[in-house]
Formats: structure tokens, sequence, C-alpha cells
């Protein structure tokens, strides 16, 4: 491998973007250069990359500062796409492994509904078209990119489905930012992840979050958009201000199951590009950081600064249950339309991946140096106020 495909700094990173980008070179607000810089470091001095991991991480930053070069380039360019409106969007949020991917995946099968898409969120440039949009040579240049990550981890598919035409998350395209907690799931990047948690300014986060909608909405146009995230339990208070009608689905489990497959799933993750992965180290930091955002986010609801915000509580154990009764319930609650074609696209979904489809994703608590009794106590009053009871398989 060449120095330079492993090559990490600041500077390489803006000269290869640019190169790819049309000669760009304007990344807009200053935060996006502070993010990289401070990912830069944290990748050198903390992430302990094999040669892999070097290439890895470098392409991960490139392709954000690519997009970021790319999105501001087609704004200015098209000024139109600043008059697009979001509203009310359908936004699931809450602790990691809880459900949200497969909800957001049969959310997004209502034909009124517009998620971003896996292949349209990694080459967002030109925005797309919808005379194109099942057939832009974009989505087999995506699809290209997974038999790699298929090859090195087989067990990722099992814990989270890949696929161009599969909605994304917005921590995915939060990275064009350079503030996004994708990072430190990805690589461990500690000191960046710090900046990010009580540093970086948020609002600049969701004033791009709104851009980069406005952009993939411009021509192909829906009813709402159906978004999905944890990380908006970093910045939920700007989510609301950016979007003061927004409809929220927050999601709930067990404190116990949802740290530790999550914790299962970075160790997994940053596998890919390190030799040194501990995965007890994970579940500490990472625990302690999702318990602080959940804390927070949950007392900027109480705080009632967003009256026109509308709430679902999504329970896993009931959405295992029975999935499409509670995208019934969601529907209902947040006063959303459930149409006869959407109901039998969503069934068709739900039927066509089962639980398992890729395998069983399987763990323990112990392998991650979880006390079960330490984390509920800990957690205690998050899950008194939602009705939460231990899972027990």
């Amino acid at each position: 491998m060449s120095d330079t495909l492993s090559e990490l700094s600041v500077d390489s990173i803006l000269e290869e973007a640019s190169r790819r980008a049309r000669n760009l070179t304007d990344t807009g607000e200053d935060q996006f250069m502070e993010g990289l810089r401070r990912l830069s470091e944290s990748l050198e001095s903390e992430a302990k990359l094999n040669p892999i991991g070097r290439m890895i991480a470098r392409e991960r930053a490139i392709l954000s500062t690519v997009n970021r070069l790319n999105y501001l380039e087609d704004r200015r360019q098209n000024p139109e796409i600043a008059s697009e409106k979001i509203v009310a969007p359908l936004v699931v949020v809450g602790m990691p492994r809880t459900g949200s991917t497969i909800l957001h995946d049969i959310l997004a099968q209502d034909p009124d509904s517009r998620a971003p898409l896996t292949w349209e969120t990694m080459f967002p440039s030109p925005p797309p078209e919808p005379e194109s949009f099942d057939s832009d040579p974009r989505i087999e240049a995506c699809d290209a990119t997974f038999p790699g990550v298929d090859a090195q981890i087989p067990a990722f598919k099992a814990m989270h489905s890949m696929g161009a035409r599969l909605s994304q998350e917005c921590v995915t395209t939060m990275a064009d930012t350079m503030v996004s907690p994708l990072f430190h799931n990805q690589f461990r990047v500690n000191g960046y992840q710090d900046w990010v948690d009580h540093e970086a300014d948020w609002s600049l986060v969701y004033q791009f979050h709104e851009w980069q909608l406005q952009h993939l909405g411009w021509k192909v146009k829906r009813d709402r958009w159906v978004l999905k995230t944890g990380a908006h339990m970093w910045g939920l208070e700007h989510l609301l201000t950016r979007y003061p009608d927004a409809r929220i689905v927050f999601t709930h489990r067990d404190p116990v199951k949802s740290m530790t497959s999550y914790s299962s799933l970075t160790s997994l993750v940053r596998s890919m590009g390190s030799d040194d992965v501990d995965p007890v180290e994970i579940a500490e930091d990472w625990t302690a950081r999702i318990k602080r955002v959940l804390e927070r986010s949950i007392s900027i609801r109480d705080a009632g600064d967003h009256p026109k915000a509308r709430f679902y509580e999504m329970h896993f154990q009931d959405f295992v249950a029975d999935q499409f009764s509670v995208v019934e319930q969601i529907y209902d609650t947040l006063g959303l339309p459930m149409t006869g074609i959407a109901a039998d696209r969503m069934k068709a979904f739900i039927a066509d991946n089962p639980k398992g489809k890729h395998g069983i994703h399987r763990y323990s608590p112990e392998e991650y140096g979880i006390d079960p009794d330490r984390i509920r106590e800990s957690f205690r009053p998050y899950m008194e106020r939602f009705g939460l009871e231990p899972e027990t398989l």
C-alpha cells in the first residue's frame, strides 16, 4: 500500500477531495475544518489503525469532504434548492439497537414518504432526478462498495442490512459536516468524540442537514421526509428548532440489551481497521456517552419549548411482537394517513425481511464487561419513566 493511500493529514485529504470534486475548495463555515482537523489528529494518535484501517479512514474523510464541496457548489449553481420546504418530517430517535433501522425501512415503503437512500447520500451530486431515480448509475456504484465489507466482516449483515436502495440514517449524512458520532463508532477517536459531545455547535449541523434534504428533495418529492438516527439525541433541540412541526418516534429498550448489542456492533466495525479492539473499553465508553445524551434529550422534551412537535413512544418488545401493528399505531398517533398501497408495501417488506434473514446476531453482556444490574440501576429513572422491563432472552 502506498503512503498516499494511507495519508491522514488534513492537507492530503483536502487535496484529494478537491481533485475528485472538480477542483472545488470551499468547504463553507469554519467548524467543518475544525472537525476535520480534530478527526485527523485522533485517527493518528488514538485509533490504533492497521494499514487497511488507515485506508478506510482516509476514504471515509475524503468522501465526506467531496460531498460537502459538491453540496455547496450545487446550491450555488442552483439557488432555487434553498426554496425547498421541509414540512413535518417523521423522525425516528432513540438509543442504539432499538429496532430503529428496520422501522425506518418499513416506514420508507409508504409511497408518500421520502427517506434518504444509501446511494444518493453516498453520491449526492448532482441532485437526483425523478426519471432516473430507480436506474441511476450511482446505485450500482454504491452497491459495489458492500462486498468488501461482507468479505471482511461477514457477521455484519446479521446486525445491520446494507444496500444502495435501503434507507440511510442521518448520522451518515452528518459526517459531511465533520460533526458526527459515526466516526467514533467506526474508529477509536475518543478525543474527536469528546469535541462532538461537548464543544461542537450542533445548530450548524442541522443547518446543513436541512440543506441536504433540500438538495435531495429538490426534484424527487414526496409528502413527507422519513428520517432516522440515534445521533439526533446529541442535538434534539436544534432539530426541533429547525423543524418545529417534527413528528418524533422515540424508540425504547432495556439499556442492557441496547448497550450490549451496540458494543458488539462497534467492536465488529472497528475490527475492520484495527488489530487492537477492546470490547470492554468500547462498552464503558459508549454507555456513558449515550446515557448523557439520552438524559439530555429527555430534559429537552420536558422543557416544553417545542409545543408543535408530536411524539410517539415505541417499545422494542412491542415492535418485535407485531411490527405492522406498531406502525399503524405510529400513523394513528401522529395523524398520518395509512393508504392501502402503503399498508400492502409495508406488509410485503416485513414478510420479506424476517428476523434472522442474514443470520442471528448473538452476544452476551459478559463479553463486554457489562454488569446488567449496575447498568439497569444507572438507567433506572429512564426505565421507570417509560415502563421498560428487563429483557430475559
